[in-house]
């Protein structure tokens, strides 16, 4: 029996998740947000801590983890799997915010967001496995609406359009979806206002 091939949408679905996974939506937004009113030297600064203490350490974590059969895949759509996922990046995350307060004297507030977005979903692991896609997309589109607002709402319709990749793929059901969403826009409507305080 031949096997049935993906869809078109299938197959658009999988680019587009694949390509807005967190650590490339993240790594866009550092990018842009260390190329905006920097010179190279400082963006250069600001930008390779961040890559070397979480966006490597992350992608090597899950590489070395689905090659050793550890996890089944690189989404880590297993939801005991997921435990440890953010476990690690939890304490990337913590190892850069000392190494930053250390260095500059302050706390990163993006970096303490995306700590407190990383527990709600720990958290909300342990009832429903809510979707890690369409959380950071939704928390990107509300760093990049704090520095752009039409680059803010154009990401908040990447975050929804990922969200609708997870489904397609049965990566997560609407509910787990909805959950991630949830509780990213609590995570986001927080941070926004903090943002806005600490600017004042």
């Amino acid at each position: 029996m031949e096997e049935k091939q993906p869809s078109a949408v299938h197959k658009i679905s999988k680019i587009i998740s694949d390509f807005f996974n967190p650590l490339v939506s993240l790594f866009i937004f550092f990018l842009y947000s260390s190329l905006r009113n920097s010179s190279f030297h400082n963006s250069l600064t600001y930008f390779l801590p961040i890559l070397l203490m979480i966006i490597v350490p992350v992608i090597v974590w899950l590489v070395w983890n689905v090659k050793t059969g550890r996890y089944t895949n690189m989404d880590v759509s297993n939801r005991v799997q997921r435990k440890t996922l953010y476990i690690f990046i939890g304490i990337c995350v913590i190892a850069y915010i000392g190494f930053n307060y250390f260095k500059n004297g302050l706390i990163d507030l993006v970096m303490l967001f995306i700590l407190i977005l990383l527990l709600a979903l720990q958290i909300s692991n342990y009832f429903i496995k809510s979707s890690m896609h369409t959380a950071f997309n939704i928390f990107v589109a509300a760093l990049f609406f704090s520095l752009n607002t039409t680059f803010g709402i154009a990401w908040l319709g990447i975050a929804a359009l990922v969200g609708i990749t997870r489904i397609i793929l049965k990566r997560h059901t609407p509910k787990e979806v909805f959950m991630g969403a949830a509780i990213a826009f609590m995570v986001s409507f927080l941070y926004l206002y903090c943002n806005i305080q600490f600017q004042h």
